[in-house]
């Protein structure tokens, strides 16, 4: 059966795309858990539709395998996306990455108090950042306690996270990968984000 979805089966399942059919196995378990229709507390039918799915087609290696080749295209147009936006000033890039994780956090976690994580699938695929230049912001944002990541792998807002946005002048909505606002125009600056605030902890 071809596989059509235009979704993002790996980041629906919080997993990487290097990820073993065991890892996909026990996450999904844990997804499906708590999605099912029939938990009274954390059920939803959509979702948990959307997560089989997504499990039907990366636990099969011949589906995965062709899921893989249509999706080839996307990430490697990410990866351009972030060189082009790096080679002016990658300092400031960064800054832009960094702010534009935590506006997102903050944003889940005063939708949702009780589900407030991110996978990092997702935040890269909102920021626009590949994986492998998402390690380095996720081990600064952590490192500072602006952000923790949860029992199942998710990612969350620290309320010193909080503080670190409302106490900004800086308006923290997203506009677009990494943050550069359209039409050219340049965009709000990050607050300021110095190697000297890292916590030793």
């Amino acid at each position: 059966m071809p596989v059509t979805s235009d979704l993002d089966y790996y980041e629906v399942l919080q997993v990487s795309p290097n990820a073993d059919e065991e890892t996909i196995t026990r996450v999904y378990r844990y997804l499906a858990k708590r999605l099912h229709p029939d938990n009274p507390e954390t059920g939803d039918a959509e979702r948990f539709t959307t997560v089989t799915d997504a499990f039907r087609t990366l636990s099969d290696p011949e589906r995965r395998a062709e899921y893989d080749q249509r999706y080839e295209g996307i990430r490697e147009r990410q990866w351009q996306i972030l060189d082009e936006a790096s080679a002016g000033d990658p300092v400031e890039s960064d800054r832009r990455v960094r702010f534009g994780i935590l506006s997102l956090l903050y944003s889940t976690r005063r939708r949702d108090t009780d589900d407030p994580g991110m996978g990092v699938y997702e935040l890269e695929r909102l920021i626009g950042t590949p994986e492998e230049h998402m390690k380095f912001h996720i081990w600064y944002l952590k490192q500072n306690a602006w952000i923790e990541r949860l029992d199942n792998g998710q990612y969350a807002i620290t309320a010193a996270g909080v503080d670190r946005v409302t106490e900004s002048e800086v308006s923290w909505r997203s506009k677009g990968p990494l943050m550069i606002s359209q039409g050219g125009a340049e965009p709000e600056p990050e607050p300021e984000m110095r190697d000297s605030e890292v916590s030793n902890g």
